[in-house]
């Protein structure tokens, strides 16, 4: 728990484009272009094949940040940058999400998903 200690906004922001960095490296970019072609536009799909690329990836960043490399270190790192999220880190994760996550279609008028 040694990332409990240390851990601020600043950290927050670097963990985050530091995944960023590494999601962008050849061989995952690779990987993640492969199984989005896979998927296509299902949001289903997504989250079979895209999603679970991505969450390794921020594991393995995470990990040289002192969280558990496992899916409850996630989740722990996950908690923190909520807990400390300003518009900086919001943006940063809202980049991360874009990348399992498919746009979805909204009409503000009626505000119903189309």
């Amino acid at each position: 728990m040694s990332y409990l200690s240390n851990f601020t906004n600043e950290t927050g922001k670097s963990i985050l484009m530091d995944v960023l960095k590494t999601v962008n490296l050849a061989e995952n970019s690779q990987r993640i272009t492969e199984a989005k072609a896979v998927a296509g536009k299902e949001m289903i799909a997504m989250m079979q094949h895209v999603f679970p690329i991505v969450m390794q990836i921020q594991i393995e960043v995470i990990k040289n940040y002192g969280f558990a490399g496992n899916r409850e270190g996630l989740v722990q790192f996950s908690q923190l940058i909520r807990e400390i999220e300003d518009p900086d880190i919001s943006k940063l994760r809202s980049q991360i999400r874009s990348i399992y996550l498919p746009p979805i279609a909204i009409n503000t008028t009626n505000d119903i998903l189309i």
